[in-house]
């Protein structure tokens, strides 16, 4: 499991974790299927992996701030 930087909540990420057999895991991972939110903003210290609440959160945000 990964912890997200920003909350501490732990979430899989196909990317980083292995699969259900200790393997890498084949399956995409949740955060392929959102809108691409580059750079993640570090200001808070928050550099790594977040979890589905923290990313979908950032995206709106980033969602509003637009002209």
């Amino acid at each position: 499991m990964s912890i997200c930087e920003r909350c501490g909540a732990t979430f899989h990420c196909a990317m980083a974790d292995p699969g259900p057999d200790g393997q890498a895991d084949p399956t995409p991972c949740w955060c392929t299927q959102l809108p691409p939110t580059v750079p993640v903003p570090d200001g808070d210290g928050a550099v790594g992996c977040w979890c589905p609440a923290c990313l979908k959160a950032h995206i709106a945000a980033q969602v509003l701030k637009r002209p």
